[in-house]
């Protein structure tokens, strides 16, 4: 039975080892892409101090993983983050859900690890009140999040940064 649990701080080299599989992977074509060392540095830096915060709060996120067999590691992360937003038809208490950075390890793909950790979170999301989840995927695992029940909100996604940090080449 595959193990699912909340991530803690012995994870935090690992949980940035797999979301080096989204951010630094070489074939990957995302504008928010590391595409230089220095960016990859900072992306690391910035989401180790970012996971120490957030994994001592007691609310409104949960980063989950899955524990690879020996337990000498991960095989699997995901996140979910409650936010508060207006109420809508589709979401009347304005609590929604958003899942991101859901990775597994390529060695350990097509096992159902990444559906495990889409059911672990949609029962901690429901247990926080949230109405709707959303997230954000790629051309490649749209099928994935479909056969798990996600469908397309008809909307696009647009992204803009705000005062962006200057890292040289």
């Amino acid at each position: 039975m595959t193990v699912v649990r909340p991530a803690g701080p012995a994870d935090i080299d690992e949980l940035i080892r797999l979301r080096a599989h989204l951010l630094d992977a070489p074939d990957a074509n995302l504008p928010y892409k590391a595409g230089t060392s220095l960016a990859r540095e900072a992306w690391r830096r910035d989401y180790r101090l970012w996971l120490t915060e957030q994994l001592a709060a007691t609310d409104g996120i949960r980063v989950a993983v899955v524990p690879l067999p020996d337990g000498t590691g991960l095989a699997a992360c995901a996140t979910a983050i409650v936010d508060r937003r207006a109420p809508s038809p589709a979401c009347p208490s304005g609590r929604a859900g958003w899942l991101q950075s859901v990775v597994v390890d390529p060695a350990s793909r097509g096992q159902g690890l990444g559906a495990r950790l889409i059911e672990h979170l949609h029962g901690w999301l429901a247990g926080q009140g949230v109405d709707e989840v959303l997230l954000q995927t790629t051309e490649n695992a749209t099928g994935f999040y479909q056969r798990l029940g996600f469908a397309s909100s008809g909307e696009e996604l647009l992204f803009r940064t705000l005062s962006p940090r200057s890292v040289a080449a």
